[in-house]
This record gives C-alpha cells, sequence and structure tokens, in this order.
C-alpha cells in the first residue's frame, strides 16, 4: 500500500491521511473485526451499494476493473470505482460516478470518518475503506466496482454480503509476510470472496489455485465462469477475439498493451455478461465492449510515456515503457509483450528497475533473462522499504543480467544512453522502467 509521503503532503487531505496512518502501527492486520465496527457506527454504508463487482487476484485485478468500468460507462452507466494502491494522489482510489473525488469532499469524508472512529486503533485501509462505502452510499450510480486491497478474506473490501458479481484473477505468490508461502492458502485467502448466490468469474490460473477455488466455489453453490473453460478471449491476426456460449466477438484490440491484456479484457466480458445487477439493464453490450477497449486508461500498465525529463533524457527515438509489475507473474506477462513488441519492430531492450526489499527480485529479472540487453538498477527515491541499487545490481547479475548500479532515474537513464552507443544500436532503443507500483508513481509524478 502506498501511502501519503509525509516530505511532500501539502493538502489538507495529506494531513488527514497522516493522521488516519498513525492510528495503527502496523500498515497491513488482515482482520474485519475494526471496519465492521466503524461501519455500523456510521450507518453500515456498504449495504446501500449499487450493484457490485467484488475483484480479487494477484495479478491483473486492476486491469480488470478499468476495463469493466470502460465498458460500463460506454453503456451511459455511473460507475462507482475503488482501485488501490494509487500511484501519485490518493485521490486515485476513489471514482464517485465516474469522476475521481475532489480535494474538499475527499476531506469532509475523511474528517468524518475520523470524528467517529475516536483514536481507536484502525488500519490506513480500513479507515480509508469505510470513507469509500460512506461516499458511494450517499451519490447515486449504476454500478459499484470494489478491488480487493490485498488478499480477500480479511480485506476491508470484503463487507458487501450481496455482489452481482465476484471475479478472482490470477492468484500466484506475492506479499508472502500476510498471505503465506503456500499458493494453495493464497488462493484460499483470495477465494474468501466467494458470497452465496453471487456468480464467480474465473481469471487464467495455475492448477493448484484453480482446484481450491473450484473447490469453494462447488461449496457455496455458486454458478462459475471459467477463462479457458466457459470463455476465452485471445489475439488473432491484430484483432481480439471473445468466445463464449453465446458466440464469437470480433474485437479491436484493447488498448492497454499486451497479450495479458486481451485476458483480463475478457475476464472483464464475462463478468458484465454474467452478473445478476437487477433491474432490466443487461450489462456488457456488445457496442459498449467495444467502445470501452479503445477507450479503457489504466496508468503504469505497459503505458508508454511521451513526455517529460526521462523522455527528453533518453536516447533520441527510443520508446520509453513504464510498469508497475513487481511479482515474477507480473514480469513474464510484461517480458511476453516485450518479446512480442520486438516480433513487431526490433529494437534493443534495456531495463531500468528498482524494487522494494520484501520483493523476489531474482524471479522477476530472470523473466528478462535473454530478452533485455542490460538492466540500470535504481533505489526507489523518497521510499525507505526500498532495495538498495547495489543489492539489486548483484540480484540482477545471479539472474543472468548485464546490470550497472545508478544513483538515480536521471543517472539510470544517461547510463542506459551511455550503453546504447557502446552496443552500437541500429535502431533507437526500447526502455522498459520496471519493478514497483512505488517507482512508477514516482515516474508519473514528475513526467505526466
Amino acid at each position: 500500500m502506498i501511502a501519503p509521503n509525509p516530505a511532500t503532503s501539502t493538502t489538507r487531505s495529506d494531513a488527514v491521511l497522516k493522521r488516519l496512518l498513525a492510528l495503527h502501527p502496523r500498515k497491513i492486520d488482515l482482520a474485519l473485526d475494526r471496519i465492521l465496527r466503524l461501519l455500523t457506527e456510521l450507518g453500515n454504508p456498504q449495504l446501500k451499494l449499487p450493484p457490485v463487482i467484488h475483484v480479487a487476484g494477484t495479478n491483473g485485478k486492476g486491469s480488470a476493473c478499468a476495463f469493466a468500468r470502460a465498458m460500463l460507462e460506454a453503456q451511459g452507466l455511473k460507475v462507482h470505482t475503488h482501485t488501490s494502491p494509487h500511484l501519485v494522489r490518493f485521490h486515485e482510489r476513489i471514482r464517485i460516478a465516474g469522476k475521481l473525488i475532489g480535494e474538499e469532499a475527499l476531506v469532509s469524508l475523511l474528517e468524518e470518518v475520523e470524528e467517529i472512529n475516536r483514536g481507536r486503533a484502525i488500519t490506513f485501509f480500513e479507515i480509508t475503506a469505510a470513507a469509500m462505502f460512506l461516499a458511494f452510499a450517499r451519490h447515486p450510480a449504476d454500478a459499484c466496482i470494489l478491488e480487493v486491497g490485498l488478499g480477500g478474506t480479511y480485506d476491508a473490501t470484503n463487507v458487501v454480503p450481496h455482489p452481482a458479481m465476484t471475479v478472482i484473477q490470477p492468484v500466484g505468490l506475492d506479499h508472502r509476510e500476510f498471505l503465506g508461502d503456500e499458493l494453495a492458502g493464497i488462493a484460499a485467502e483470495k477465494a474468501g470472496i466467494i458470497k452465496k448466490g453471487a456468480p464467480l468469474v474465473v481469471g487464467p490460473q495455475s492448477d493448484i489455485a484453480r482446484e481450491v477455488i473450484l473447490a469453494r466455489a462447488d461449496r457455496m453453490g455458486v454458478p462459475v465462469f471459467e477463462f479457458g473453460q466457459d470463455f476465452a478471449s485471445r489475439q488473432e491476426h491484430g484483432r481480439m477475439v471473445y468466445e463464449d456460449q453465446d458466440g464469437l466477438l470480433d474485437l479491436p484490440l484493447p488498448r492497454l498493451v499486451g497479450r495479458h491484456q486481451v485476458e483480463n479484457a475478457g475476464v472483464a466480458i464475462a463478468a458484465l455478461r454474467h452478473a445478476r445487477p437487477g433491474g432490466a439493464k443487461r450489462w456488457g453490450e456488445d457496442a459498449a465492449v467495444e467502445r470501452g477497449l479503445a477507450t479503457v486508461d489504466w496508468p503504469a500498465r505497459l503505458q508508454r510515456l511521451h513526455h517529460g525529463p526521462l523522455v527528453e533524457t533518453a536516447p533520441r527515438g527510443a520508446e520509453v515503457w513504464l510498469d508497475g509489475g513487481h511479482n515474477p507473474h507480473g514480469a513474464e506477462a510484461v517480458s511476453r509483450a516485450m518479446a512480442d513488441l520486438e516480433e513487431h519492430g526490433e529494437r534493443p531492450l534495456y531495463l531500468i528497475c528498482g524494487m522494494l526489499a520484501n520483493k523476489d527480485a531474482f524471479s522477476f529479472l530472470q523473466a528478462f533473462n535473454g530478452l533485455a540487453r542490460q538492466v540500470a538498477t535504481v533505489a526507489i527515491p523518497g521510499e525507505p522499504a526500498s532495495m538498495g541499487a547495489g543489492a539489486l545490481y548483484d540480484i540482477a547479475r545471479r539472474a543472468g543480467l548485464d546490470a550497472a548500479p545508478a544513483e538515480d532515474l536521471d543517472d539510470a537513464m544517461l547510463q542506459v544512453m551511455a550503453w546504447s552507443r557502446l552496443d552500437g544500436d541500429e535502431a533507437p532503443p526500447r526502455i522498459l522502467i520496471c519493478g514497483s507500483l512505488y517507482l512508477a508513481g514516482k515516474v508519473l509524478a514528475e513526467n505526466s
């Protein structure tokens, strides 16, 4: 979770968020008792929401939320959306009827929940989730999309008893200090969002995760729509094909880059088509799906940067890409996307990488072995939990990559320029800044 940076706090909301961060000694403490107590005192706003799509998973859940929102809004519907973490400003987490929450509204909500909480211990995510539920309950909308913060069973978003749809995206190893080292256990935690009466869409899964998720769905007696079994999406001849029991949709490729985004888009389509929102309005109309694919926006997920100091420092004609993926599964998806780009236009690939100290940097970087020429390693600016550039350099070398530590992002880009010249690159390079959402947020703050 990206918390407000006290060194850069300049707004009223930053000041309130800083106070809320101090209410619990641990950033993460998975439980539901604290938020349920607070929600009860707030009048149970989580029970007063429009039809909810609840999305869990290790990778791809934010993208699925973005696709679903874009498709619903393309249908003319008003959509509340809660995602986390944010990249630059906390306001990114809360969209009310399609619009990012404003500063005054955010401050008012945060101060309200702060007053009702009366200084009692509660995590930052829990109390801000309570503010989100309050905002969504007070404003009319046609749909509500909730992204799980961490895990599932004990996540603060898991308090809606009757969602219109639940979604579990690919489950992998991440946040091991909170969820454990066993994939089956992590899958069981994600599967905790499954609710009786709510259909379940299951994204692409490993055999272990799939077995756990489907077993719980069977015990709960919920209808299941599984990727690869009940629906599928794939890239074919420069188009996207979606297929389910109702037939084929021939669609444009999503605006978001990569084969994994074709799969994420397919999951979103299935979720909308099979949701039970109530009323006469069916979600996922074909025309809206097509428009949503073209308009979807999800920063720092293989985002091409076109301007800013880093782009200006890059070698002339270079492509500069940004991705916040930070675990091995995410690295595999991004490396495949980079390989696909290479097939369509050959360019040497260089990485600028920064990661948190608690991440599996070796497996992450190993995904780029044989694809990336060199990697410049950096510490994430202003992030105490960052891995040092030297330590990440050592790991990159062990992962089989030619690497060099850099003092900061500017130095890393200069290092890439020097490599490009020394290598005698015939084509301008392709540069991927990767390894952390924290790093991505820093880049976007200065280059967007």
